[in-house]
């Protein structure tokens, strides 16, 4: 195949990601611009073969699931007691190294401080570090 019919296949294969977001096609464009270089460089049709089945199978196994998590994913989702982590809260009774209360996401949550020295008086913002049981551990 000629190198030019490679790169509309590529072009092409990149238009058609547009439409579905899934990094599928754009990886078998990448894929298919590899094999556009193949036969750019003379190498025959086995070969430009060759470069698009491997460029296309490395893409979509090794680059494709991290492309996805940054697109789609952000940050790593949690869930339950993770997803309060870095949360700020609300003192709505002082917290010291043993006790008290804070609001997070509308919820009363019994908490203490994060070092067991650090007071905090109602009214001041923290954020939780980390969830001991259900306790909230806040700085």
């Amino acid at each position: 195949m000629h190198a030019m019919v490679w790169a509309v296949v590529a072009a092409v294969l990149i238009l058609l990601e547009l439409t579905t977001a899934t990094l599928v096609f754009v990886m078998l464009g990448i894929g298919a611009a590899a094999g556009a270089i193949a036969a750019g460089a003379g190498a025959g049709i086995v070969a430009q073969f060759a470069a698009f089945g491997v460029v296309s199978v490395a893409t979509l196994v090794f680059a494709r699931p991290t492309a996805m998590r940054r697109l789609h994913g952000g940050p790593e989702h949690r869930q339950g007691t993770e997803a309060l982590i870095s949360r700020e809260a609300l003192v709505v009774e002082k917290v010291d190294g043993h006790d008290g209360r804070v609001r997070i996401s509308g919820e009363i949550w019994s908490a203490r401080s994060f070092d067991g020295q650090t007071e905090y008086e109602v009214g001041d913002r923290v954020n939780v570090a980390q969830i001991d049981g259900a306790t909230a551990l806040v700085l």
